[in-house]
């Protein structure tokens, strides 16, 4: 393949930024079209919980869930809920997501596939950040579960079972251990499990835009533009269409999160991709907090301490992408925050928090799609990462250039094919 094959990359949060970074090293010419600035607020990329988490090989959903479907539409607080006017359009996805879980045959074949996307992704991760001046966003400390009591801990058994099976290492911390580890944490957690292999960022926003600066320095182009479909002709891309004009490329990628569901279908594949509405808060300028991202079992949350704060981000809301945020949810996590570390005042004064709503982009079966499309070879895939967006973006972006030179992709892309929905559409 020549060296100027023309790739543009649709989209330029942190899906696009890697595989803008990882096509320009691969000899190819880069374009992103993206309408609004890298790394800020309207990105899923800004808001997560920052977790390196190459241990996240499990499906959000687990054996039994669907008992659950009542509690979530009734409860429109709780740490899983669906809006109820949206539930209609939402229940083929539900029975989608219910069903990639009901059992742990499927559950293992998931976390064989995510294992080989995320695995060794905090060394990738922290190479990028040096290339692109901002190694200080990684931080390579671990990250902790804690839960109440051993006992608590065992109830997760299986999930721990099977991320040993995928070579996933841990330590366990009694009480004492964790009290030492972490002393501004309540006593009430008396339990903890380090992952030491992981790591995270401490700020997910700004790393996203350094990568698209460090691209943009290396001759990628960023256009300010929305996509909105693609020129094929006799089977060969020659252009993807935007509301600025056309931009002619030799290949493509569909990397624009929630919203890609339009674009795969115009290059030839519905993909079953929902938005899964989570919420973060900022407290600035802390007075406790974890020295290591800590995941607590019992609240369903992350706190991680960050460059802007102190964040806790959890909660999932299943709604339509553009509906009004329901601010009592990021109230609730601030709630959460105070009762675990309870050095922290009970109320905060308006200036020192910050709430945020962002959409994942998330498919039933909790695995991206990743691949070339049905429509056209030439337009790649590369959205749907669910929770693990940040951490599985380091490996998807050197999928996303080996696939765009022609190359051999260094896993298995068969469980990530984005035409394994098909079934549901026929």
């Amino acid at each position: 393949m020549h060296q100027t094959e023309h790739v543009v990359i649709i989209g330029a949060g942190i899906i696009g930024a890697t595989s803008a970074y990882q096509c320009l090293n691969a000899g190819l010419r880069v374009t992103l079209v993206e309408p609004d600035q890298p790394g800020d607020e309207q990105a899923a990329s800004y808001g997560n919980a920052g977790w390196l988490s190459s241990h996240s090989v499990l499906p959000a959903a687990a054996p039994g869930a669907w008992k659950n479907v009542p509690k979530w539409i009734a409860d429109p607080l709780g740490p899983l809920a669906i809006r109820w006017k949206y539930f209609p359009r939402a229940l083929p996805w539900l029975a989608r997501y219910l069903n990639a879980a009901s059992n742990y045959t499927k559950i293992e074949r998931t976390a064989v596939a995510l294992r080989s996307l995320l695995a060794g992704a905090p060394d990738l991760h922290q190479e990028m950040a040096e290339q692109a001046g901002v190694s200080h966003l990684i931080v390579r400390t671990g990250l902790l579960h804690a839960y109440l009591s051993k006992s608590h801990f065992l109830q997760d058994a299986k999930a721990w079972d099977i991320r040993r099976k995928e070579g996933i290492e841990w330590q366990e911390l009694d009480a004492s251990a964790l009290a030492t580890l972490e002393p501004d944490l309540d006593r009430r957690y008396t339990f903890g499990v380090l992952v030491p292999e992981t790591g995270s960022c401490r700020n997910p926003g700004a790393y996203t835009a350094a990568l698209i600066a460090h691209a943009q320095k290396r001759g990628a182009q960023l256009i300010r533009a929305r996509a909105t479909g693609f020129r094929i002709e006799q089977g060969q891309l020659k252009a993807v269409l935007t509301d600025q004009g056309e931009v002619v490329c030799d290949k493509a990628v569909i990397a624009i999160g929630a919203r890609s569901k339009d674009l795969a279908h115009l290059a030839g594949d519905r993909v079953s991709l929902e938005s899964e509405r989570g919420y973060h808060a900022v407290v600035g300028e802390p007075e406790a907090g974890p020295r290591i991202p800590t995941m607590f079992a019992d609240r369903k949350v992350i706190v991680t301490s960050m460059e802007r704060g102190l964040r806790v981000a959890g909660q999932v809301e299943i709604a339509e992408k553009d509906d009004i945020p329901d601010w009592r949810r990021a109230e609730i996590l601030r709630k959460h925050l105070v009762a675990i570390y309870p050095k922290l005042p009970k109320d905060f004064s308006t200036d020192r928090i910050k709430i945020w709503m962002g959409r994942r982009p998330s498919t039933p079966d909790g695995l991206p799609c990743i691949g070339l499309a049905s429509g056209c070879r030439d337009i790649i895939h590369a959205y749907g990462h669910g929770h693990v967006g940040l951490v599985g973006s380091a490996r998807t972006g050197r999928l996303v250039a080996q696939l765009a030179a022609g190359a051999e992709p260094e896993i298995n892309l068969a469980p990530f094919s984005p035409q394994r929905f098909k079934a549901f559409y026929q």
